[in-house]
């Protein structure tokens, strides 16, 4: 009897071993094979997407404003090195300002625009705007800014796929009628090593970070969604800037990375995880056709490792030729089944292509879970 009952166990166990590592893979981020770690990991600061437990949030400041006005105000009088602070789930709702006065928020150098997002269970403070054209809500003005521990929310999070198609379909206006509908942006600096972590960005119809020059950008453990206008739609977009994107969070964007792909524009995407929904492919560099500049440069590096693309569409598309490297490997690719369906360059028989877009020791798929080279 005994042994009956030891043989029932062990047969249910193994019925339903199998759904308990679907629902393992499903829920992880990463997958250990071989001795070495495929997908985003954590790391000591705190969670991918940042929020509860992350290690580096503010919960003070040289200034606490709970008002528009006092945050303008902070704002101007902040030095390089202090803090203006929002405290705990205050919104601060700039829609009439942006919409008449064409207002933008302006963040000094070496200036902290903080939130306590994660703090005893606080979702953070809020800046939002309801007007279509808010662009940008936040200017960054000098190097060494930090925005963290914020709800940065935007005026569109849709699609418009109808808009979209009456501009580009036969007999349209084009670019012409398509712009006729505003566009938003959330963050946009000109200058180097601007910090954004610990955030939720949401709903901005052109970017939400819009990284349009300087180096050595750095966004991290931020939640990114619903930046999926069809046509633009980017979490973080590129002009002739370079960056550090690692540990976020991204759903419902068009692009959650994005590059102009000019000389000088350049990412390392690392240890961030695409949740399942997507408008089109997750991370883009532009190439010479799109901008019409009669080159096929796309960019000069991109890096791309020890990511997981939980959507279904085609996760990279590289639309040139770098200057230097595009490096693919270490990312687990739940939703795809080998390296040709991962990532599309539009000259693939370019020699030039072949040698600088390199896609190697990845793994693919959950059933299982496999590396090829």
């Amino acid at each position: 009897m005994k042994n009956r009952t030891i043989k029932s166990l062990l047969a249910a166990v193994c019925l339903l071993l199998p759904a308990v590592i679907d629902r393992c893979l499903a829920d992880s981020t990463s997958v250990d094979l071989n001795g070495r770690t495929y997908g985003a990991e954590a790391d000591k600061a705190g969670p991918i997407g940042g929020g509860d437990g992350y290690a580096k949030i503010v919960t003070k400041g040289d200034f606490v404003v709970k008002s528009l006005d006092g945050l303008l105000e902070a704002l101007g009088k902040a030095k390089p090195g202090q803090i203006v602070f929002i405290p705990d789930e205050t919104e601060i709702d700039c829609t009439a300002r942006v919409y008449i006065e064409k207002l933008v928020i302006e963040v000094p150098a070496e200036v902290t625009l903080a939130g306590n997002r994660g703090q005893d269970g606080s979702k953070g403070a809020v800046i939002c705007s309801d007007a279509l054209k808010t662009s940008p809500l936040i200017r960054i003005t000098g190097s060494n800014a930090r925005i963290t521990g914020l709800r940065i929310q935007g005026p569109n999070p849709r699609r418009h796929l109808d808009h979209h198609r009456r501009s580009f379909a036969k007999g349209g206006d084009g670019h012409g009628y398509y712009y006729k509908l505003p566009t938003s942006a959330g963050i946009l600096t000109e200058y180097d090593r601007l910090e954004v972590d610990n955030c939720d960005i949401s709903g901005f119809s052109s970017a939400g970070v819009s990284l349009v020059r300087g180096e050595k950008h750095h966004i991290h453990h931020n939640f990114i969604h619903h930046c999926q206008y069809n046509g633009l739609g980017y979490g973080v977009c590129h002009n002739t800037a370079s960056s550090l994107i690692e540990r976020n969070l991204f759903d419902f964007n068009r692009h959650s990375i994005a590059g102009a792909g000019r000389p000088g524009c350049s990412y390392e995407a690392r240890h961030n995880v695409e949740l399942g929904t997507s408008l089109s492919h997750c991370f883009d560099m532009h190439g010479g056709r799109d901008r019409k500049d009669d080159t096929d440069i796309a960019g000069t590096t991109i890096l791309i490792h020890h990511n997981t693309f939980r959507a279904p569409g085609t996760p990279i598309v590289i639309r040139g030729v770098p200057q230097e490297t595009c490096q693919v490997h270490h990312n687990w690719f739940p939703r795809h089944e080998n390296p040709k369906s991962v990532i599309r360059d539009f000259i693939k028989s370019d020699a030039r292509a072949q040698e600088k877009i390199k896609v190697s020791d990845n793994v693919y798929g959950t059933d299982p879970p496999r590396i090829i080279e």
